[in-house]
């Protein structure tokens, strides 16, 4: 299993450049079974990083750009009326492959993200009267872009609940963009240097229920409800001296969603690591990715300059490991 993990970060890193948590991120969530959302700005390898990573595992994978004239059935699939039997006949929608890159998620409208969200959590799609199931290994990558906001249609927050993890994507560094102007100048390019399938969807499935099976200590399951406990009562760990008595920090804390997600990517981090066991340190690894799309800031919050990251920390910091 250490061979194979290793073998398919290896495959990423050939394409990838200078996004190492990127990469592991993704694996994290692909082994937690959940889904993503990549944000960050354009050319910085989101897309590219979907298809590296379909390209790795021997499955398939579809592309879906969202654009504000997309519909529902464009994504699910729709009953057609064929004309030689007179009956309609369901046609699948690109949702039903293996690996599905939402590519520009924000810029499509609330039917056509919710059609996609409730594939997500469902796990089938339901057209007419008739539901029809996804595949056993399905995995959503979202992606968008921060910057602009004109003519977009931004995830509220009951539907980013929906994805195990948010990945915040930044620029590389100068040592690596000068990795990747050579990478991609040279002869051997992305473009004429294909990724192999090294892994098989029954690989990712061993990895899961491998996941699910490493051995978590009681003290790090409490450890993982009482991160969860202070989103919701922050006032406890973050106080200060000129705050004293006022509001929480933190409008809306983590569902128990965010719990089983944690639990589950705290897992998969073991994992990768090369482990039998689950320790606080990799639920703290993971912390960020799984909650900072699931804590709302309250006012007093952003008016201080307090980011969803900047409140993380913090509580990593005060809440004890027991």
């Amino acid at each position: 299993m250490d061979a194979l993990i290793r073998t398919l970060q290896d495959e990423l890193n050939k394409t990838i450049v200078g996004q190492a948590d990127l990469v592991k991120n993704l694996l994290i969530s692909l082994i937690a079974d959940g889904h993503v959302l990549l944000e960050g700005p354009p050319g910085i390898a989101k897309t590219t990083a979907a298809k590296a990573l379909a390209n790795s595992i021997d499955s398939q994978f579809h592309r879906i750009q969202f654009t504000p004239d997309l519909l529902p059935g464009d994504v699910t699939g729709s009953d057609i009326y064929q004309q030689a039997t007179g009956e309609f006949e369901f046609v699948s929608g690109p949702i039903m492959n293996n690996i599905i890159l939402a590519d520009e998620i924000n810029r499509a409208p609330a039917k056509v993200q919710s059609a996609l969200l409730e594939a997500m959590g469902e796990r089938q799609v339901t057209v007419g009267n008739k539901s029809y199931s996804l595949p056993e290994l399905f995995f959503v990558i979202a992606t968008q872009n921060p910057i602009e906001q004109e003519g977009t249609y931004p995830l509220p927050e009951a539907q980013l609940d929906r994805f195990m993890m948010k990945i915040k994507v930044d620029y590389p560094s100068a040592k690596e963009e000068l990795e990747i102007l050579r990478r991609v100048r040279s002869i051997q390019s992305i473009e004429k240097n294909a990724l192999a399938s090294v892994c098989s969807i029954e690989n990712i499935l061993k990895m899961r229920t491998a996941a699910l099976n490493l051995y978590m200590a009681e003290t790090v399951e409490e450890y993982i409800v009482q991160l969860i406990m202070a989103t919701r009562h922050s006032e406890h760990y973050l106080q200060t001296n000129k705050q004293k008595e006022s509001a929480s920090l933190i409008e809306f804390g983590s569902s128990p969603r965010g719990t089983l997600a944690l639990d589950r990517c705290a897992r998969a981090h073991a994992l990768l690591k090369g482990k039998d066991y689950v320790t606080p340190d990799d639920v703290k690894a993971v912390a960020h990715s799984v909650l900072r799309h699931r804590i709302l800031p309250s006012f007093e919050a952003e008016a201080q300059g307090f980011t969803t990251d900047i409140i993380l920390n913090t509580l990593l910091e005060r809440v004890p490991v027991i």
